[in-house]
């Protein structure tokens, strides 16, 4: 489960950083970067 967690975070960080730097969609790129973080946070809460 833990996997499935990073490759989604890591998915969604991908998905900010082609978005800020290709697209301009806003408010979107960075609700995907808050989603990645707090999956990641998750990640690591889980794992401690």
């Amino acid at each position: 489960m833990r996997t499935i967690l990073y490759i989604v975070a890591l998915i969604l960080i991908i998905g900010w950083v082609l978005g800020f730097f290709v697209y301009s969609a806003g408010q979107l790129i960075h609700a995907l970067l808050v989603i990645a973080i707090i999956a990641l946070l998750v990640g690591v809460i889980k794992r401690a």
